[in-house]
């Protein structure tokens, strides 16, 4: 099965109760997919870790569209269910609890309450006394496998429509999500690049960029505007292997909004790949948000 798109990377989120029991402290990112990072607790003077606290939970807050007729408990529903869905948040994992997420999203716990009491209504979470909130949605499909030959000339072909502007590139501590992914243990370093791709002119979709810190006098800035991530990495002396990809439709949100040019609850295709050396390695996780309006994904099927 062939699988002819342009690559991918969300931000993932991170669970701050699951953090903790890890002995960590878990601190909101500014990743518009609701990624974060995992800071050691014994590692951040006290004044810094508050501050860090207030940005994110604004950074998280502005996800909300507070003029909206959607209220603001059905807004948190749904990026949750897209987390969900899109297998950010795995089977099993935990959810942030009522006081968190109300200082996540700048909200008040019974805003919160009502967002967690709808997604165990729907059954994409369970809730217990002293146990909290933990995931219990199981996705349907297995993701698709892609040949990575033909997968890199469909890059370079969609590479020759389209043009990238580069809005990102650094390097953070994997969330739990993204370490997964990685192979990595979470607040290992990682590089992020975040791109937004055009089509004549317009904004086509919003990429994010996950691949292995040792990559990062590759993975720059410069390369990232004239080329495909896989081929830069490919020009690294990468051998490609397989990969795995999911597709979910979501829902846009303010920041989505923003960056594409769409209307509020907009449809957004949401393309999520792990790409992995010949060794099994992951080398590249990307997540990137596709105007549904301006992009296709089209597959060959060959016998």
């Amino acid at each position: 099965m062939v699988c002819a798109l342009e690559e991918v990377r969300l931000g993932l989120p991170t669970i701050a109760a699951n953090a903790r029991r890890q002995g960590v402290i878990a601190i909101e990112s500014a990743d518009p997919a609701g990624g974060s990072s995992c800071i050691p607790a014994l590692s951040i003077a006290r004044g810094v870790l508050i501050r860090r606290r207030m940005r994110a939970s604004t950074k998280r807050a502005s996800a909300l569209d507070r003029a909206a007729a959607v209220p603001l408990y059905h807004q948190i529903f749904l990026q949750l269910r897209d987390e969900i869905l899109s297998g950010q948040r795995a089977q099993g994992s935990p959810v942030a609890t009522e006081k968190e997420l109300s200082q996540i999203y700048a909200v008040s716990r019974i805003t919160a309450r009502r967002a967690l009491a709808e997604l165990a209504q729907q059954k994409f979470v369970a809730r217990k006394r002293r146990v909290g909130t933990t995931v219990i949605y199981r996705a349907p499909v297995r993701p698709i496998e892609a040949n990575m030959d033909q997968a890199v000339d469909s890059l370079l072909d969609f590479g020759r429509l389209t043009k990238v502007q580069v809005l990102a590139i650094r390097k953070e501590a994997a969330s739990p999500s993204v370490a997964e992914a990685m192979h990595v243990k979470p607040g290992d370093p990682v590089m992020r690049a975040v791109r937004l791709r055009y089509l004549e002119g317009q904004p086509l979709g919003y990429v994010i960029s996950y691949v292995p810190v040792e990559l990062a006098a590759q993975v720059t800035r410069r390369a990232l505007a004239h080329e495909p991530i896989l081929k830069v990495i490919k020009n690294a002396g990468y051998r490609l292997g397989k990969a795995t990809q999911t597709v979910a439709a979501i829902l846009a949100d303010p920041v989505l909004c923003r960056s594409l040019g769409v209307e509020p609850r907009s449809a957004i295709l949401r393309i999520t790949r792990s790409v992995f050396d010949r060794s099994g390695k992951p080398i590249l996780l990307t997540i990137a948000h596709y105007r549904s309006d301006r992009y296709q994904l089209r597959l060959d099927l060959q016998h």
